[in-house]
């Protein structure tokens, strides 16, 4: 900014300038007269400098954040199920710090509804981040009617610009969905003890060692048509935490069992049991095998999945590829290497 001496030097130069030029040439150095004029120039060349640069501050707009693999759902299907668990994520990079981030969900103008209704959390654990992952799981509430809805994830930056992630979002009562699957009967077995039982722990924690037959059983019912299930082992040093079949990173897991189901009829359910050469069998594998089971091709147990001790997830995923409607559990088991 121009200071009050600075402006009068520059307005005393151009009078200065203005005099000069009213007095005959005969009477006046030639060489004052334009060693004048060249200084008024300079300091109005030095002031347009300055208010164009003020001007151009002034006009731009600061950084908005930016969001990359976003998902509004499971497997980014845009979907919720009123009562039962939502998924969103998205990997954040504000241009400053993040002041927050808030969800709104609110019913889209012109559209019947059977009553007003409208949805808002605050997440301020993201305050003062500048590179995060913002995933999160919450409930819909039961009480939310049936529609689709203007889904709204707004991220503000201490800067005061936004980023706003919309999308329109299905909510549906879970009475009225095609398929309904749910995860059951999940056990797990050490050399043929059962351990584990549908959330219900025989031992504080499950530990298995070097050598120890690990059998990992569940079941996915109130399902038809086509899809898959896989059952899983991740370590979770790895920091990764598969939600949907569409997002698995086969170099990351070892897969103990993987099925697939084409052309179910009505409230039909599937296994990680299978039936080869008139036997059961194909939910086990022993700790430290240095192949998988997944099909038709297993993969080697080496690289970012290679056996050490540690805490590892079972992991359950299912998906519905007809009707693109998927679910997961996870159990959390430690190997002694």
């Amino acid at each position: 900014m121009l200071t009050a001496a600075v402006i009068g030097t520059i307005m005393c130069r151009l009078k200065q300038a203005y005099l000069l030029l009213l007095i005959p040439c005969s009477l006046l150095n030639i060489t004052t007269i334009m060693k004048t004029i060249k200084i008024a120039l300079l300091v109005m060349l030095i002031t347009a400098g300055f208010s164009a640069c003020k001007k151009d501050n002034a006009d731009q707009d600061p950084l908005k954040p930016t969001a990359a693999n976003v998902e509004v759902g499971t497997s980014n299907n845009k979907r919720a199920l009123r009562g039962r668990d939502f998924h969103f994520n998205a990997d954040v990079v504000a241009a400053g710090k993040i002041k927050d981030v808030k969800l709104e969900i609110s019913q889209k103008p012109g559209q019947s509804y059977t009553s007003t209704w409208k949805f808002e959390l605050l997440w301020p654990e993201y305050a003062g981040t500048r590179n995060t992952n913002v995933h999160k799981h919450f409930t819909i509430p039961v009480d939310a009617p049936e529609g689709t809805y203007d889904f709204a994830v707004i991220v503000t930056d201490e800067n005061g610009s936004k980023l706003e992630i919309k999308e329109d979002l299905i909510i549906l009562d879970p009475a009225n969905l095609p398929v309904d699957p749910k995860i059951g009967r999940d056990f797990v077995s050490r050399n043929g003890s059962l351990i584990y039982y549908t959330n219900t722990f025989e031992e504080k924690e499950l530990i298995f060692k070097k050598g120890d037959e690990m059998s990992l059983h569940a079941q996915v019912s109130e399902i038809k048509d086509d899809g898959i299930l896989y059952s899983l082992l991740i370590k979770k040093s790895l920091n990764y935490y598969p939600e949907s079949v569409d997002k698995l990173d086969l170099s990351k897991v070892i897969v103990v069992t993987k099925v697939e189901h084409t052309g179910l009829g009505n409230a039909a359910k599937i296994s990680t049991l299978k039936l080869s050469n008139g036997v059961y069998g194909g939910e086990s594998i022993i700790v430290g095998a240095t192949m998988d089971n997944n099909e038709p091709s297993p993969l080697t147990i080496s690289g970012l999945k290679v056996w050490e001790s540690g805490q590892y997830n079972w992991v359950i995923l299912y998906k519905n590829t007809t009707h693109n409607i998927g679910v997961f559990k996870s159990i959390p088991i430690t190997i002694n290497y």
